[in-house]
C-alpha cells in the first residue's frame, strides 16, 4: 500500500503552485488555473483520505465529486466574467482599474447625449 506522505507531498506541491499562480499573476485566466490547482490538491487529499478510512462514513470520494461539481460551476461563471471584461476593456489584466459604468458622457464628439429624468415621460 502506498504511504500517505507521497500524495500529501504532491498535494502540498500542487497547492503551493496554485497559491503562487493566484498571488503572482495578473492575467485572469492564469489566476483561474491557480484556483483549479488548489482545488485539485484538495481533491487529491480527499481521495487519499478516503482510501484509508474504513468506517461507514468515509466520504472522501463523494466529497471529491462535490468539489469537482463546484469547480466546474466556478470556472463557468469566472470565464463568463472574463469574457465580458475582455469585451469591455480589451484586456484581462486584473491589476488595471476596470470602468464598470454604463453612464453616457456629455462628450460632443461622442454623438450620444445622456437621458435626463424628464425625457420620455408622458
Amino acid at each position: 500500500m502506498i504511504h500517505l506522505s507521497l500524495p500529501a507531498a504532491l498535494a502540498a506541491l500542487l497547492a503551493g503552485i496554485g497559491v503562487y499562480g493566484v498571488l503572482a499573476r495578473r492575467n485572469a485566466v492564469l489566476v483561474l488555473i491557480g484556483v483549479e490547482l488548489i482545488l485539485n490538491a484538495a481533491n487529491l487529499l480527499l481521495v487519499t483520505a478516503g482510501t484509508r478510512a474504513t468506517g461507514a462514513y468515509a466520504a472522501g470520494p463523494v466529497l471529491t465529486l462535490f468539489v469537482i461539481t463546484i469547480a466546474a460551476a466556478e470556472i463557468t461563471v469566472a470565464l463568463a466574467i472574463i469574457l465580458v471584461m475582455f469585451r469591455r476593456a480589451g484586456h484581462i489584466d486584473l491589476t488595471a482599474v476596470p470602468d464598470l459604468t454604463d453612464d453616457l458622457t456629455d462628450d460632443p464628439a461622442d454623438g450620444r447625449q445622456p437621458a435626463s429624468a424628464g425625457e420620455g415621460a408622458s
